[in-house]
Formats: C-alpha cells, sequence, structure tokens
C-alpha cells in the first residue's frame, strides 16, 4: 500500500463538485471584471522567488519545495501564483498591451509547512493580477472584486481589514523608526525577528512567536510616516470603498507576508476557521515587475485558498448547488432492450443530456436498485413492448409521476 504523502489531500467525487462550483463562481467574477486567464507552469526558476518573494520571507526561508534537476539547475514548486504570473508579463512582453493588463488564475501551489485545518503543503489558489494602473481606483476595484467573489460564493461574517505600508520613501523612514524601537528588545527576541531586523524590520511585525508580538504591540505605527503621496493614495482608497458600501477596518498591523507589497495591502477575515483567519487578502506591488528585470509598472492582486474557502462554507453551512445526477437511467430487460438503450443514451449524451446505463450486466430489479442509489432523476425500462411501440414509461423519481415519452422524443424533455 502506497499512501498519500503528508500534506496532501485527495478530491473524490463526493467533494469535487464543490470544487467546481468554487472554481465556476470564479470564473463569473473573472469575466464580469474583465479578468482574463494565464496559466504559468507550475515550478519556476528559484530566483523568481528569491528575488520577488523575498528572502526575508517565511516562504522562502523556511517552506518552499527547492530542489536540483537533471541539469543542475535550481527549481521550485511555485509557493504562490504572483511572482510566476509577474514573470510571464515581462517574459511575454505583455507591457505593450492596452494598459492595465488584468488577469487570473487558478493554480496549485506548494509550501512545506505543518499541516492544519484548511492549509496543506499543497493546496490550490484563484487570484487576481492587474499590471499597468497606479490609481487608487484599481485598489477599490481589486477590492470590491475579491468581496464580490466572496459574496457570490454566499460566505458571510467575512470582514474586511486595509493598510498602506507605503512606498520606499516613507519606509525608509519608517525602517528608521521600526529599529530604534526593536533595538532595546533585540536580545529577547526570536533568531527570525534578529535576522530581520537588519534585513527587512518591517517584516518582524509579521512574527507569530507570541514573546514577540508583545513586542510588536507597542513598534510605531506605518500610517504615522507615510509620505503625502501614500497618505492621498490611501485616504481615495478608502473614500472609494465607502462609496461602494464596503465596510472595512484600518489595521495597521497588516504587513502580508510576502517582501513585494506596497501601499493598500488587504485581509478578507473570519473566525470560523481557526487561528489562521484570512481566507482572501492582497495588495499593490508597484516595484515587483523591476525587481524581477522588467520595466517598472504598478501592479495589484489578491488571492484565496480554495481549501480554507471550503473549510468555512462547510463550517458556517452554506448551501452548494446540487451535485450533478443522471436526467435519465435507461434499463433493459433483455440484450436487444440493453442495446436500445446504448443507442438512446448516446444521442441523449451527444444532446447534453446526463444519461446513464447498465454497465454490470445487472438484472432490471438492480438496475432500478442502482439506478436509485445514484439519484437519477428519471427512470425508463425498455423491454420488447417499447421496443416495438417507439415509446417509454417515463418515471419521474421524485414524486413517482409517470409519463409517456415517444423514444426519439426523449431529449425534448429535459431541454
Amino acid at each position: 500500500m502506497i499512501n498519500i504523502p503528508k500534506g496532501t489531500k485527495d478530491v473524490l467525487p463526493a467533494q469535487s463538485y464543490k470544487w467546481q462550483f468554487i472554481e465556476e463562481t470564479a470564473r463569473s467574477v473573472a469575466k464580469a471584471f474583465n479578468f482574463r486567464e494565464v496559466r504559468t507552469p507550475v515550478f519556476e526558476h528559484t530566483e523568481l522567488f528569491q528575488r520577488g518573494v523575498g528572502e526575508t520571507t517565511d516562504v522562502v526561508n523556511k517552506e518552499m519545495y527547492t530542489f536540483e534537476d537533471k541539469g543542475g539547475r535550481s527549481v521550485t514548486l511555485k509557493p504562490e501564483g504572483t511572482a510566476g504570473v509577474a514573470r510571464a508579463f515581462i517574459e511575454n512582453g505583455l507591457a505593450s498591451s492596452p494598459m492595465p493588463v488584468k488577469t487570473y488564475y487558478i493554480t496549485p501551489a506548494f509550501r512545506y509547512e505543518r499541516p492544519q485545518a484548511g492549509r496543506l503543503r499543497e493546496f490550490h489558489q484563484f487570484g487576481f493580477e492587474a499590471f499597468g494602473s497606479a490609481s487608487a481606483e484599481t485598489d477599490a476595484e481589486i477590492i470590491f472584486a475579491a468581496s464580490s467573489f466572496l459574496d457570490k460564493l454566499g460566505v458571510k461574517g467575512v470582514k474586511l481589514e486595509i493598510n498602506s505600508i507605503g512606498c520606499p520613501i516613507c519606509r525608509n523612514e519608517y525602517n528608521k523608526a521600526l529599529k530604534n524601537y526593536f533595538a532595546p528588545h533585540l536580545e529577547t527576541m526570536c533568531p527570525t525577528c534578529r535576522t530581520r531586523y537588519e534585513k527587512n524590520p518591517l517584516r518582524m511585525l509579521d512574527c507569530k512567536e507570541e514573546g514577540c508580538k508583545k513586542i510588536t504591540a507597542g513598534a510605531p505605527q506605518i500610517l504615522d510616516y507615510l509620505c503625502e503621496d501614500c497618505k492621498s493614495h490611501f485616504e481615495k482608497v478608502k473614500s472609494l470603498l465607502t462609496g461602494l458600501g464596503l465596510e472595512y477596518t484600518v489595521n495597521s498591523r497588516i504587513v502580508r507576508g510576502l517582501d513585494y507589497y506596497t501601499r493598500t495591502v488587504f485581509e478578507f477575515l473570519s473566525g470560523e476557521i481557526g487561528s489562521q483567519s484570512a481566507v482572501c487578502a492582497g495588495g499593490r506591488y508597484d516595484n515587483l515587475l523591476s525587481q524581477l528585470g522588467g520595466n517598472p509598472l504598478p501592479a495589484i492582486g489578491f488571492a484565496a485558498g480554495i481549501e480554507r474557502l471550503l473549510l468555512l462554507m462547510e463550517n458556517t453551512g452554506v448551501a452548494f448547488p446540487e451535485e450533478q445526477k443522471p436526467l435519465i437511467y435507461l434499463a433493459g430487460m433483455d440484450e436487444s432492450s440493453r442495446a436500445l438503450c446504448f443507442k438512446i443514451a448516446a444521442e441523449l449524451r451527444k444532446k447534453g443530456v446526463c444519461a446513464e446505463i447498465d454497465l454490470m450486466a445487472r438484472s432490471v430489479k438492480a438496475q432500478l436498485k442502482y439506478a436509485d442509489k445514484i439519484g437519477a432523476k428519471h427512470v425508463a425500462v425498455i423491454g420488447e413492448s417499447e421496443m416495438q411501440s417507439g415509446e417509454v414509461s417515463l418515471k419521474k423519481m421524485s414524486d413517482g409521476s409517470v409519463r409517456t415519452v415517444k423514444i426519439d422524443d426523449l431529449y425534448k424533455y429535459f431541454i
């Protein structure tokens, strides 16, 4: 017996229709906001994530699946979606396209971390990425798109928190203030925070160690250090969100876990999925393209973990659409009628009708039992008399009603 690797999960037929609902909802929201799909490789050169995601992040330091291929090149299974999309944008010359370039993706991603509820080593993300616009309207559109996605899924009780972490100009002043604040506390902080103190003190605010969290609680707030442009941008974002009727809370401690973020960052939070409460999050990353070797262009996006959404929806009793069931089961009484069932089912399927027949050489009684087990909406038993008359008695399983339908007109009943 070969077991599934730790931190991965099979999606069985009894669950896959829920995944399909989330994915179809994501695609419908993308269509409404005019975002078009992009698909990038599951693995990339390791340097992409080191330069893009950031060497001071937990993702790069602790969680990436990195290995050498047979050519001696270091490659990494993608730990998130944005860096790969940004690389594709640069490499394929999308900067010459009409702006903004609005893309979305649905992709597996991989992080080596302790598996827990809603968080696996192989997980799946849906995300939006918009390139080319620096406007506050784009920030508000992205946040509104994320909110619309959650609303359309039927998710309730989710709270929106937003923040601005500024640009490199005001971030420089803020980093100085953070260093001054943390300097007396360094000896009592974790090794990761001590490393981040030198490389990227903003990352220290994201530490999950309890001792460090108590110290960071009193740290200076980024909002007090925003330059005038960043402050004006954030005020406009807030005004636009209010105009859209979106309720939000400003949380100055949101910094997000990846180094590429600038200015607006946001999270949609729920208390229904344990301590890892962000179900959808994102922000602006105006410097990422230039960090990856492209021309400097502003960009913003968000991502949502599908497993976490599923967990939230199941925990809060969100109603999923009914799983697909056969619209008709055709039961044959003998060899010739089974052949006819096979032919009728083929014609119905060509017309898009979900039809099922016996493939196990069951008796008629056993076929009817099976039709009930698989939830067939209608059942038609075909024998010699039905073959001669060209008509069948179509039984509706929900109420037991029966009507006579011509075999050649069966498909009309379902369309």
